[in-house]
């Protein structure tokens, strides 16, 4: 599974970006903004093909996401943890977000998948996650009712290791919004995982 991550804040022709990815295999994309007001994220909607919309993710504006008729909601570690997602979760397809195997193997079963990070320093924030030991944390893995994606510091290198070590997926963020071209990004983590598929098939 190949997961993007939006920029915080809108970027010029995101919206075309997203919807060629889409249209080039991308399964999932997050949109996460939290410093929009909802009236620019109406009209970042309204760009995404319609067709896409059940592969999109709010990480906000719930009620946009009835609207539009957007299944899928992420929560963030703080807000899961205060139960905050109890009253939203109902009828929706829920994801998380967990930062050591802990949290993660006490996930229960109704959460689809996890972010679980970070994996490798960030692109986009310098300096975090230069520390992780999260690769060594992953063998203690026990749940596996919940799919666990890698998030941080992703791209075409490296991304055969995230997959080698367990993730059932990854997720991009710095390495497709960073990039000059980010379609072009997009693909060529794609294709490496196809053919990693096929080789471990």
């Amino acid at each position: 599974m190949i997961i993007v991550i939006s920029p915080e804040n809108i970027l010029i022709n995101e919206a075309e970006c997203v919807n060629k990815m889409f249209q080039d295999g991308l399964e999932l994309f997050h949109i996460r903004k939290p410093f929009i007001t909802e009236e620019e994220m109406i009209v970042f909607l309204d760009q995404i093909d319609a067709s896409f919309r059940h592969r999109l993710v709010m990480h906000g504006y719930f009620d946009l996401a009835a609207e539009y008729g957007i299944s899928r909601i992420h929560f963030r570690e703080e807000d899961r943890i205060n139960g905050l997602h109890s009253w939203r979760a109902k009828g929706s397809v829920i994801s998380t977000s967990v930062h050591d195997i802990i949290c993660f193997n006490a996930l229960e079963p109704n959460w689809e998948y996890a972010f679980f990070s970070p994996f490798f320093s960030s692109i986009s924030k310098p300096g975090y996650g230069e520390h992780s030991t999260v690769l060594e944390k992953i063998g203690l893995r026990n749940n596996h009712d919940v799919k666990l994606i890698a998030l941080g510091g992703i791209y075409e290198e490296n991304m055969e290791i995230a997959l080698r070590s367990g993730a059932e997926g990854f997720a991009l963020l710095g390495g497709i919004w960073m990039n000059e071209q980010p379609v072009r990004a997009f693909n060529q983590c794609r294709n490496r995982m196809l053919e990693y598929n096929y080789q471990n098939r």
